[in-house]
Parts: C-alpha cells; structure tokens; sequence
C-alpha cells in the first residue's frame, strides 16, 4: 500500500497541497512557540540598573509574609515600609548613609515617564555629567537625555527649575535629579538606603528589623523600579504564543481533517475500483494512513525548518516592540523541534483517522454505482460524526449552564472565553451538513426567485453538494466564530465596566492627576476652599486576606472619607449600608469568602498591618473590579490619587469647574465632567492581549484560506463535466463563471451564518453571566472584524473557484463533457 500511496500523492499532488501547507505553518509555529519557551526558561537574570554600582542597599519592609499550614504566603505590599529610624542610626554608624527616594516629576516639554532623585543617588548607576554641573540651589535639576540643555528653564508640577547639566541617558528611566535637600522636601518618605560598609555589618546591624532586606550583587536589582517587569513581559509573551500555537494546532486538525474527508469521498470509485480489484478494507485505510504520514513527514520536516528560520526573527520583533526584554534571543535548544515534528505527524493521523476509516467502508460495486452529488446528509453524517457532534454540543451547554449557576464570574476570565467557543465551534463544524441544505435554501430563496435560471442552480448545485459545502463552510466557521467570539467577548465586557463606572459616579466632576503622581495636602486643601463644592478625595491601596486558612488574597482597595463618598458615588450595595463604614470596619464584595454584614475578618493593610475590621456592607461582585472600600487610616502610605466633585444645591456649575482648575493648575491634575470621565475611563483591552487575539485571527484566516482554496479547487476541477454541460446547453462563459462565483459566495455565506450563531450563544452566555452578577449592559458584536473576515473568505472562495474553472473551459465543451471520471 506504501507504493500506491506514493504514486497517488505524485498523481494528486494538488489534493494534498492545502494539508502540506497547513502543517507545515502549525509545525513551524509550535516549533517557534517551543523555542522562545526554552528561551525564555533559561533567560539570564537582569542585572541591577539604578545600583549596578552601590556597594549595600538597605530596603525597608515590602512584602507581606504569612504563615499557613501549607508554607509561608507571600505577597508585594502596596505600600512598604521605611527602614526604622533606629536601624538607620546603626547603619550610619557603620560608614556613609544615602536615603533614595523616587517621585513622578511633570514638564512641560519633557518625557512623560520623568523620575525624580536626590543627586547623591545619581553615582549608584552610574550617571555621569556630560554637560553643565550638579544641582546645587533647590531651583537646580540635572536631567538625563537630550531634552533640555543647560541654562534651559522648565516648567514643571514642582515647580520652574532650571537645568545646570545634563548626563548620558541609560535606558531605563528618564530621571531628573534635584538636590538632595530639595528632594527629601518633595517626597519625604524613602523606602530605601544605600550604605558605604561591609555586608556582613550591614546585615548585622538590620538584624532583628522585621522585613528589611539587605541586598548585594545581583539581589540589588529588587531596589530597581519594577524589577519583575522581564519575567512578567516573558509570561505574557509564552502566554501569547502558547494561545496562538494552541489555536493553530486546532485549526491545523479542521483543515487536515476536512481535506482528508473531502478527498476520500472524491476517491470514492478509485477506492471502489481497488476493492474489486481485491483490496481489503484494511488494505484501503493503511493506504490513506500512508498517504497522511508521508505528507505529515514532510510537512513536519518542512515546519521545522521554517521554524528554526523565523523564530530568531520573530524574537527581534516582539524585543522590538515591547512584548519581549531587549535582551530576549533564541537560544540553541532540540527539544522544541522534535515537540514541533511528532505534534505535526501527530496532527496529520488523527486528521487522516476518520477518513481513512469512511475510505475503508467503501464497498466494491457500491461506490461504482453512487452519483455524485450528496443530497442528503447519510452518507456525510456517519454515527461517529453524529455521536461526536451530540456529545461536544452537550459538553458546551452543560458547561456553560454549570458555570452559571455555580460561578458566573469564571465565565469573565481571559482563558474561560478563549478556550470556551473551541466546544461550540467543534460541535457545530460536526454537526453542519444537517444544517446544509436549509441553511443553502434560504440564504438562496430570494436569487432563486429572481427571472433566470441563475439564482435556481445556485440553490440546487450549493444544496446538493452538502459533503463539498460543509467541507468549505467548516473553516469559515472557525474564523468567523473565534473573531466574534474572542472580540466580542472583550468588546462586551469593556463595555459592562464602562457601564459599572458610569452607574457607580455620583460626583459632577472627576479630578485626576496629571501622570499618576497623586495630589499633595496643599492641592487638596485649595479644592475645598472652592466655594459650592463637596470633596471626596479617595488614594488607591491594597488590602490582604487569608481564604480558607491557605490562600492569601489581594483585593484592590480605595481609602476614602465616609460622608464625602456617599456624596459622589453610588456603590451597588447588596447588604449593609456605606454610611456606616469607619476606621474599625470595611466595605467588601461578594467574592469574598466571608461576606456577612457584621461579621469580623482578619486582614492587612498595604502596608502590612495586621488588622481585625468588621463587615460595614457588601457591594455586588460585578465584572471584579469593585474591590474593597477603607478609611484613610486603614490605608497608610497612600496618596490621593481621584477627587470626586459633587456640587452644592443651587451651585454654579461653570464657576465652579473655573475654581477647581485654578486649584489644580500648579500641580497639573485633568478637570473632567462625569460624562468626559466616564468616557475617557472607558476600558481598553491591554496591547498584549490585543496583539495576541490578532495573532490568532490571522493564524484562523490563513487556515481558512489554504482550506478554503484547496478544497475549491478540488472541487471545480472534479465539476469540469458539469460546467461543460452547461455550456453546452447554451450557456456563455461569463454565465458559468457568475454561476461559479455565485456557489461559492452561498457556501461562505453558511459557514458565516453558523460562525455568527456561534458568536452569538457565546455572547450571550457572558451576558448571562453579567446579568448574574448584576452588571446590566448590552452585546457588543463586532459587527467589522466579523465583516472583514468574510469579505477575506469569499474572495479566496470566489478566486479559487473562478480561476480554475476559468482554466478549464478553455477547452471545447465537447471535448470536456467526453472527459471520463
């Protein structure tokens, strides 16, 4: 059988060309996922940046440890602690003491990400000057890059200063550096020391002080601002190829399979022809196996070798753009590769399984006998297709009716609404030739009614070839689906939240500080000297809970005053009242474990004060965002970062937004109307996320498109008789060719009307879900994505089906009708 499997693929080698294709680009994909995995795996660690050259670094308390029986939990404190007064006066003891301290500097005419540090840090980097000199009046500043040059006066939130020198930027950060005096004016609290003496002093002098961490070598790089920044853009980025590279491989196993199929029920006389020759059903099957692993071979063979060529070049463009560390490469690593290969032959069998077995059924005078078109689904819909179909179905709706009577809000989750419509679109790809022929009927009532024979053949050629239509749908299926689903499902949920803040915003105006810096006491002070106005200034913190005695949880929490935040807001509470929230108590909502209005739960603060609060009320779950509600007190270290607006009863509305800019001009904060906050909060899907949908949709549309133009040119070549017939009965060339391209436009129209069902239950089973969670909102369909997808498939249906039948009527019509199977 191996040697009539090689002479057929020779023969048919166009049949088999979409299935090579197809693997060859999941292989060299799974290849170049595998590869930038075991890169990243053994990626070396970053060195430290701000204190490559500081001898000890002294950190304050910024972790938050805690003991249960199943080990020590720890979590990043919002807030860390400052190294204890005491501990400091050992550490000067021992040589020379620098405090650091990092805050968030606006200018005008300057980067928007500008730190800024007292001077004396500045040679723990090392900065050097290389123009102008150090700062040495408060008005002075020394700024990194080539923004400003000295003697160039800059308006900033702190103040006009003026720059005296200027030092070679390092990459990292754009940093200003004021004196040292100035700087401890402006951020008062340091968190962090660097110490001139022995590290074993250094730790015996700390010793004792709860938290704080002595750090040398390598370990001073927890000193930098976000040091975990490579390993998490290298989880996001395995993460990322990881969906791409597992949606690859299901498209891969559609297109595999839909060809394999396509091209045995196309055989079908071949095979019958073999059996009265005295071939075996065995016989038969071992030969369509064979014929899967030789192209699974080469296909795989080919994938790697694609692989190995663009893995260092993809690597160069997610580094590029941001997605990956500037230092990520491709490291010399096997094992990806074999992965890739045997994953590809893999693919290939179980692609061939079905078909191989359907081949193997065929019976001798049977398939001689059989005409060629499908008209109905028995000969499509085996019981194995039919008992497939059912089974992944009823998965889907089981699933989704457990999720939402059991937890609505797992149906929210990122890896819940990616991975959930693979069940839906499996079921329906299965299940589609019973959809066929009603589905073709009706897409094609109005053409069909139309004067002319046209609309009529187009009705009856698409119905009749179910096996064909279903086989060209399917792949139109999965893109239209997954863009639907995964878009939609972002779009939708971006929406609900838009829809929670603008519910949850009582306030008329909403005022935010310019680059994140947080407002000073002097900015709040002169807010509420503005005449007419109520103040709510809330700061963003964090607060700790241990769940089930094992697991230490982080809610996002915001500090504010009671009184002022019944006045601007209007939380969804569920039980208990705002009002009665103070500095003993807490709001939560209803994802934590313990929610009873009343009840006390042990907590910590953000900066790891440990606290007992009672339950003040309970706010809905939502889409997750809600968090936790504490007083000032209960949250210390935070800054306010939002100040509310409510305006007073008979309060002019222009005179008072007048009043709240002048209050916030010096500090640069953004006046907004609760309609312009309410827009300009609207949720954005993150860059990572985004680019890794796009790279799944355009792994689905290339799929789709080798599928999709593979099997229309299978078969048109196998309609040449029809098409001449109809020239022969009096039908131009043009007339054939609209025929054509009239067909293929109705099968893209019912693999997008499946696509769009199944969007559609997806989306309603997330709406479902926001409604259980009391988030009233509406569907967002991504009407254009959904519209560019099928456009890009009816012109690779239209192309592939017009152009080879365009070919082939070249020739009399005689000479084709005579043309023997």
């Amino acid at each position: 059988m191996l040697s009539v499997a090689l002479r057929t693929l020779r023969t048919r080698w166009a049949t088999f060309a979409g299935s090579f294709v197809a693997l060859a680009l999941g292989v060299a994909l799974t290849a170049v996922m595998g590869l930038a995995l075991a890169s990243s795996l053994d990626a070396p660690d970053r060195g430290p940046e701000r204190f490559a050259a500081a001898p000890v670094v002294v950190r304050g308390a910024d972790t938050l440890r805690v003991d249960t029986p199943t080990g020590v939990q720890v979590r990043k404190l919002a807030h860390p602690r400052p190294v204890p007064a005491g501990t400091v006066a050992k550490l000067r003891g021992l040589g020379a003491v620098v405090a650091d301290r990092s805050f968030a500097v606006r200018a005008r005419g300057g980067p928007d990400d500008l730190m800024g540090h007292p001077w004396s840090t500045a040679a723990f980097a090392p900065y050097r000057i290389d123009a102008g000199r150090p700062p040495r009046a408060a008005d002075e500043v020394v700024v990194s890059g080539a923004w400003a040059r000295p003697g160039k006066r800059v308006r900033t939130d702190r103040g006009t200063v003026r720059v005296v020198g200027t030092v070679a930027g390092r990459g990292f950060e754009n940093a200003v550096f004021y004196t040292d005096a100035r700087a401890a004016r402006l951020s008062p609290v340091s968190v962090q020391l660097v110490v001139d003496a022995a590290p074993a002093a250094v730790r015996e002098a700390v010793r004792g002080s709860d938290g704080v961490r002595v750090l040398t070598g390598q370990g001073r790089r927890q000193a930098d601002p976000d040091p975990d920044r490579d390993r998490d853009a290298l989880a996001a980025m395995n993460a990322m190829f990881g969906t791409a590279g597992g949606v690859a491989a299901f498209v891969s196993v559609f297109v595999v399979a839909s060809t394999f199929a396509f091209a045995v029920a196309q055989r079908r006389r071949e095979f019958g022809l073999l059996r009265v020759a005295g071939a075996t059903p065995g016989q038969i099957r071992r030969m369509v196996f064979a014929e899967a692993f030789v192209v699974g071979v080469l296909a795989s063979a080919t994938g790697c070798l694609l692989g190995a060529y663009g893995a260092p070049r993809l690597a160069d463009l997610v580094a590029d753009g941001g997605l990956a560390p500037r230092w990520f490469t491709i490291g010399d690593h096997i094992w990806p590769y074999h992965l890739a290969f045997w994953t590809g032959l893999f693919v290939a069998l179980c692609g061939a399984a079905a078909a191989s077995w359907r081949a193997g059924r065929t019976a001798p005078a049977q398939a001689l006998r059989e005409a060629s078109a499908d008209t109905t689904t028995g000969g499509t819909m085996t019981w194995g297709r039919w008992l497939s179909g059912l089974a992944l179905l009823a998965t889907a709706a089981v699933t989704l009716c457990l999720a939402l009577f059991t937890d609505p809000g797992d149906l929210l989750h990122r890896k819940t609404y990616v991975s959930r419509p693979m069940l839906l679109i499996s079921a329906v790809a299965l299940l589609a030739p019973v959809a066929v022929r009603p589905l073709t009927r009706l897409i094609a009532w109005l053409p069909a009614r139309l004067p002319g024979a046209g609309g009529m053949l187009v009705r009856e050629n698409a119905a009749a070839g179910v096996r064909r239509t279903a086989a060209i749908a399917a792949p139109v299926l999965v893109t239209v689906a997954l863009a639907g689903s995964l878009l939609g499902a972002t779009a939708t949920l971006n929406r609900a939240r838009a829809t929670e803040t603008r519910q949850r915003t009582a306030a008329d105006f909403v005022i935010t500080p310019a680059g994140g810096a947080g407002f000073d006491t002097a900015a709040l002070r002169r807010l509420r000297e503005v005449p007419g106005v109520e103040v709510s200034a809330t700061s963003s913190s964090a607060v700790y809970v241990l769940e089930d005695g094992v697991s230490l949880r982080e809610s996002d929490a915001r500090a504010a005053d009671p009184g002022p935040l019944a006045a601007t807001s209007r939380l969804p509470i569920e039980a208990g009242e705002a009002g009665d929230l103070d500095d003993d108590s807490i709001i939560v909502n209803g994802e934590w474990q313990r929610h009873t209005v009343g009840e006390r739960v042990r907590v910590w603060l953000g900066d790891g004060t440990e606290r007992s609060l009672r339950i003040a009320a309970v706010m809905a779950t939502g889409t997750g965002d809600n968090g936790v509600y504490v007083t000032p007190r209960n949250a210390p270290g935070a800054t306010a970062d939002r100040v509310d607006i409510a305006l007073a009863a008979g309060a002019d509305a222009d005179a008072a937004a007048t009043g709240l800019r002048a209050a916030v001009r010096t500090t640069g904060g953004h006046v907004l109307t609760k309609s312009q906050w309410v827009r300009a909060s609207y949720p954005e899907t993150n860059r990572t996320t985004r680019l890794g949908f796009l790279l799944v949709l355009g792994i689905a549309l290339l799929y789709t498109g080798i599928s999709v133009a593979n099997t229309m040119v299978m078969a048109t070549a196998d309609r040449v008789r029809d098409l001449a017939v109809l020239r022969l009965a009096g039908a131009t060339t043009w007339q054939v060719l609209r025929l054509v391209g009239a067909e293929a436009l109705t099968v893209v129209a019912v693999g997008a009307a499946l696509g769009v069902l199944v969007t559609g239950v997806n989306l309603v089973g997330m709406w479902s879900a926001l409604a259980l969670l009391s988030v009233r909102t509406t569907i967002d369909v991504p009407w254009t994505p959904i519209g560019a997808a099928v456009a890009a498939c009816a012109v690779l249906a239209v192309v592939s089906s017009v152009v080879p039948a365009a070919f082939a009527l070249r020739h009399r019509a005689v000479a084709l009708a005579g043309l023997r199977e």
